[in-house]
């Protein structure tokens, strides 16, 4: 689980274009959206986007996406339990 934890960090960076920020500037517990890393619902659409195209998830619905967006560790957990690649 540390290693996927550390695999979305970086692909969030990069996704996200968070150029000033490194892997362990981000706290995996901490709210992804309203929190430190300042994230909106654009790059939320960009989150959605990347965990089709590298894990093979399909989100439902927005509500869905909320929960899933929680924190990078909830993330992790949905991925775990859901991924298709």
């Amino acid at each position: 689980m540390d290693q996927l934890i550390e695999e979305l960090k970086k692909e969030i960076i990069e996704v996200l274009n968070l150029e000033d920020k490194k892997p362990e500037d981000i706290d995996e517990n901490a709210p992804l959206f309203g929190g430190e890393t300042g994230l909106d619902s654009i790059d939320a659409l960009e989150l959605i986007v990347m965990m089709e195209k590298n894990y093979g998830i399909k989100l439902q619905n927005a509500a869905e996406g909320k929960e899933i967006f929680k924190s990078v560790r909830t993330m992790a957990e949905y991925i775990k339990e859901h991924r298709t690649k």
